[in-house]
């Protein structure tokens, strides 16, 4: 199917280009401040307005054309990418720059996610949903994960104000491809009803209490919520001075190897389970999987070789991208037809909101103690907490 090959491409492609400016821009940030707070407020700034904001965009998505709010968020993307590459060409940084940029590019993620889960309904047959989710789900973590590698490989080769400036680029097809692409309500077929709006925070309490007592959805949720706020992706922000404690020769090279060490972890990934249909989606599943991404993380936070950490990082990619996309994939296909969008926003609000507060648990924390017991203590809390989702949020086991 032609629509689904576009949008699958061009999502993993603009996963990408989002996660190339946070490597180059956390980069120029450790290279001209050296300041782990500032690195915490990285994190925070960018899922702070996911956390606040992103049942809302899922509601918009419900009720509006979510081609046109993917639209706007990629125009926020680009212009964050080149305020990037301004700043860091003309050498006229300073912290406030760095502040407003992060946020900027956090508004724009919050347009751009739910929609984009959103339209997948109106691309493929619902006989094609089930596979198409869970191939749209692995492309996007894909570009999570990938993005750090090629982000690495672009700063390297081209130094890091020409890298942002190509990343723009990355963001064009999917913005020019929705220009006419044939989805959205207008192509609905006829007697379809629109949702209705969100009158406040009444109904994101409401659509919670229905997410609550559904058997599937509401573990599924409280599992991405947890690895979130635990540690989501706040040692990426982190990786420069992992990569120059573990003081193996040109730390600018190092920083890439360990970025591409999860990358390729991501990678194998998702050409092993989902290429040859290994490990179907399952909600035990899931949490064994994200398990062993926290203990994975916690045995790289305490290594000091450097092989040995690449090994750990290749690891922890493979276990991240296999949990994370087997339980954005349980949540969309078992999301009601009628509050879909809100059900994806509030998940959304879970899986990326609450990696603001990895900010602090990883990022500033790390100020205080250091970044290897930062992170240990935080993958270790983590897998207490999915220790105990699994004791008492999980269905229990049919006779």
């Amino acid at each position: 199917m032609r629509g689904y090959r576009a949008h699958f491409a061009f999502n993993a492609m603009t996963m990408l280009a989002d996660n190339v400016e946070h490597v180059i821009s956390y980069w120029a940030m450790y290279q001209k401040f050296n300041s782990p707070a500032l690195a915490g407020f990285a994190v925070v700034s960018h899922w702070v307005p996911f956390l606040l904001f992103s049942a809302y965009a899922g509601a918009l998505a419900d009720r509006f054309d979510p081609r046109r709010l993917i639209q706007v968020g990629m125009g926020m993307f680009i212009a964050a990418s080149l305020g990037w590459a301004w700043f860091i060409h003309t050498d006229t940084l300073e912290v406030w720059h760095a502040m407003v940029l992060l946020t900027l590019h956090g508004f724009a993620g919050v347009l751009w996610a739910p929609a984009s889960q959103l339209l997948l309904h109106d691309i493929v047959s619902p006989a094609l949903l089930p596979s198409a989710v869970r191939l749209n789900a692995t492309g996007r973590w894909l570009g999570l994960l990938l993005g750090p590698g090629v982000g690495a490989g672009l700063l390297l080769a081209l130094g890091p104000a020409p890298a942002l400036a190509v990343n723009v680029l990355i963001y064009l097809p999917l913005t020019l491809w929705l220009i006419n692409a044939p989805y959205g309500p207008k192509f609905r077929p006829a007697g379809t009803t629109t949702p209705r709006a969100m009158r406040g925070l009444g109904d994101v309490l409401r659509t919670a209490a229905e997410v609550a007592r559904h058997p599937i959805i509401m573990p599924m949720t409280l599992l991405a919520g947890g690895a979130s706020f635990f540690v989501g992706g706040a040692y990426h922000a982190q990786m420069p001075g992992f990569a120059r404690e573990l003081g193996h020769g040109d730390p600018g090279l190092a920083y890439g190897s360990l970025l591409a060490a999860d990358a390729a972890g991501a990678l194998i990934a998702g050409f092993v389970l989902e290429g040859r249909g290994l490990l179907k989606a399952d909600p035990k599943s899931a949490i064994a999987l994200a398990v062993l991404w926290a203990l994975s993380l916690t045995a790289f936070a305490l290594s000091h070789s450097f092989m040995w950490s690449l090994l750990l990082l290749f690891a922890a990619g493979f276990f991240e991208l296999s949990f994370n996309a087997m339980a954005q994939t349980l949540v969309q296909l078992n999301a009601p037809a009628d509050i879909r969008g809100r059900v994806i926003g509030l998940y959304s609000t879970a899986a990326l909101g609450l990696r603001a507060f990895s900010g602090v648990t990883v990022g500033i924390l790390g100020a205080a103690i250091g970044i290897h017991w930062s992170l240990a203590a935080s993958a270790l809390a983590l897998t207490a907490f999915i220790l105990v989702l699994a004791a008492f949020a999980l269905p229990p086991r049919r006779a």
